[in-house]
C-alpha cells in the first residue's frame, strides 16, 4: 500500500477535493473540515501498518478512484456537520458520475465509504481546531483595529491555505493550527497589501493577539511564501 500512496497522488486527491467543494458550492468551513478529515487524518493513516480494523473492498486494492470517493465522502460528512439542511448523497453521486472516470459508484458505495472512513478515524470527527477557524477570527479582529485590514481578504488567506494543502501535509509545518493561521494572515498581508500602505506592525499585533513567538511566525511565513512563489 505504501507504494500506492505517494506524494503526487496526494496532491491530485487534494486538488480533486478542492475542485469538488467548488463544484458543490459548499461553504469554506465545510471545505476545510473535509480537508482536515481526508488529507490530515484519513489519507496519512493509509501509509501506516493498518487502518484501525476497517475492512472493505474500497481499501483493497487502494485505487485512485476509490480515494476520490473517500474525498467526496469527507465533504459529505463535513456538510452534514455544518450545513442544515445538508446536500443529499444523490448530489455527491451525481458529481462522482461526472468526475470519477475510472469507476462507477452507487449510493450504497457512498454509504459504505462513509462507514469505512469513520472506522479509520475511530469515529472521531471533531474539527474545532482547524486553521480556517483561527484565521477567519484573526481577519475579523484585524479589520476592526486597522484600516488596512479591510484590504486583507479572506479569499487571499484561503488561496494560501489551498496551496499549502496541495503542496504538502499540514502536519509537516510542525506547529499548531493557531500558529499556522497566524502565519497565513501575515503571509497574506505581505502578498496583498501594497508596500506604501504596509506600515501596520502586523507581526507585533499577531504576537499580541495569539501569543505566538514572533521569530516562529517569521520562520513559518518564510516557509509559506516559498511554496506560494514556487506555485
Amino acid at each position: 500500500m505504501k507504494k500506492e500512496v505517494c506524494s503526487c497522488l496526494r496532491a491530485r486527491l487534494v486538488e480533486f477535493l478542492i475542485q469538488s467543494a467548488q463544484d458543490l458550492q459548499v461553504s469554506p468551513i465545510v471545505k476545510y473540515s473535509a480537508l482536515s478529515l481526508f488529507a490530515d487524518r484519513f489519507y496519512p493513516s493509509l501509509t501506516g501498518e493498518g487502518t484501525n480494523g476497517a475492512k472493505s473492498w474500497l481499501l483493497r486494492p487502494l485505487r485512485e478512484s476509490n480515494l476520490q470517493l473517500f474525498a467526496l465522502v469527507a465533504i459529505w460528512i463535513s456538510s452534514k456537520i455544518h450545513d442544515s439542511p445538508s446536500p443529499s448523497v444523490k448530489s455527491f453521486k451525481s458529481l462522482a458520475d461526472i468526475t470519477i472516470k475510472e469507476q462507477h459508484f452507487t449510493t450504497k458505495d457512498f454509504l459504505e465509504a462513509e462507514l469505512v472512513l469513520m472506522q479509520v478515524l475511530k469515529f472521531e470527527i471533531g474539527m474545532l481546531s482547524i486553521p480556517f477557524r483561527f484565521f477567519e477570527d484573526l481577519l475579523a479582529k484585524f479589520s476592526e483595529v486597522a484600516r488596512v485590514g479591510k484590504q486583507l481578504s479572506l479569499d487571499a488567506c484561503m488561496d494560501i491555505m489551498d496551496l499549502i494543502y496541495e503542496k504538502r501535509e499540514i502536519s509537516s509545518f510542525n506547529c499548531s493550527s493557531h500558529h499556522l493561521a497566524a502565519s497565513i494572515v501575515v503571509a497574506a498581508y505581505a502578498i496583498t497589501v501594497p508596500l506604501q500602505k504596509s506600515e501596520f506592525p502586523i507581526l507585533q499585533w499577531v504576537k499580541f493577539v495569539t501569543s505566538c513567538k514572533e521569530e516562529d511566525t517569521v520562520d513559518t511565513v518564510k516557509n509559506i511564501l516559498m511554496h506560494v512563489f514556487e506555485a
